[in-house]
């Protein structure tokens, strides 16, 4: 996909994004789970010069990874939906939750990561590269 745009529930922000996709995949580790309300973060990874944030304000919340360095993630202060995700690890780069796509039809993950935390009741496709961690 190399143009695409999105954002929360509510419309409040909005982003677009005039780039190629990098990644797609699905995180299942205990920090993911808690931000998504769900088993898994399922995110689409774009360069940051590709990606425009409309000007309204997004509210970010700091955690450290499980490598210690800082994740933030962005989401809307009126409806609480979760849009995006900052990792210090690649400041290059930006996360976008697949929830928030205007059509997330077209989300393809190529693997899932931290199945050492995943929950039980989600059912993975097995053609789907796994990492009991983060890889590499």
């Amino acid at each position: 996909m190399d143009s695409f745009s999105g954002g929360c529930a509510c419309g409040h922000v909005r982003y677009t994004c005039t780039g190629k996709v990098l990644y797609m995949g699905n995180c299942h580790c205990r920090d993911c789970q808690h931000a998504t309300g769900s088993g898994f973060f399922p995110a689409v990874m774009v360069k940051n010069d590709s990606l425009e944030i409309g000007s309204r304000s997004m509210a970010w919340y700091e955690s450290r990874a499980d490598r210690g360095h800082l994740m933030t993630r962005g989401f809307c202060s009126r409806c609480g939906s979760p849009v995006a995700l900052k990792n210090a690890a690649n400041d290059a780069v930006t996360l976008l939750y697949a929830g928030s796509l205007d059509d997330p039809s077209w989300f393809a993950p190529s693997r899932n990561i931290f199945v050492s935390s995943a929950q039980p009741w989600v059912v993975m496709d097995p053609e789907l590269l796994t990492h009991e961690t983060m890889p590499g």
